[in-house]
């Protein structure tokens, strides 16, 4: 991996997770669909928050969330989600808590209909990934229309600013700026 000496704007250079995030993950192609599921819950615990927040919280919901292992979260009850509530390195919104285990189940519902998740997301794009400039918008109609289909199946906290931000998370919308030295890439 080279050097990166020049990062978007928006990167927190005191935050070390940041920096790794930005560096080796955000605009990435990821495929994998335990990486795309995961990417997914987080993205919906962000709604209203910053991703920073997020992120320093991940290794927590990881944890908590028994590895982001689907069939597992698919499976929580009450006494689940009653648990998470309680668990301080959480974000513990109860409406984001049951949203995450609703939409786990759409998740998987969404890989027996397609095969994978992979070839649902990104059959959107053709497989294809769509370049842009992160200054330039916040949702798009790529977004739009991703959010809209997943609402329609039962998904909730995927409004398409979530979903523009989860596109850019797994590289499907490549959005490093002008400044950044991964943009040359």
């Amino acid at each position: 991996m080279r050097e990166i000496r020049k990062r978007c704007a928006w990167v927190n250079l005191k935050n070390p997770l940041y920096v790794r995030y930005h560096d080796e993950e955000w605009g990435v192609p990821e495929h994998r669909d335990e990486k795309l599921y995961e990417l997914l819950i987080l993205e919906s615990f962000q709604a209203g928050l910053s991703w920073e927040c997020v992120l320093n919280k991940r290794e927590a919901f990881r944890e908590a969330f028994d590895g982001f292992a689907l069939d597992r979260v698919c499976a929580y009850g009450e006494e689940k989600v009653d648990e998470l509530m309680h668990n301080p390195g959480i974000i513990r919104n109860r409406r984001k808590i049951e949203a995450a285990i609703a939409n786990s189940l759409v998740f998987r519902q969404i890989q027996g209909e397609f095969g994978s998740f992979d070839a649902y997301i990104w059959g959107f794009s053709a497989g294809e990934t769509v370049r842009e400039d992160y200054h330039l918008r916040t949702t798009s109609p790529l977004s739009d229309a991703i959010s809209a289909d997943l609402r329609r199946r039962g998904m909730r906290f995927v409004g398409s600013t979530i979903i523009y931000a989860y596109l850019q998370s797994i590289g499907m919308i490549f959005a490093h700026g002008r400044e950044c030295d991964c943009a040359a890439q």
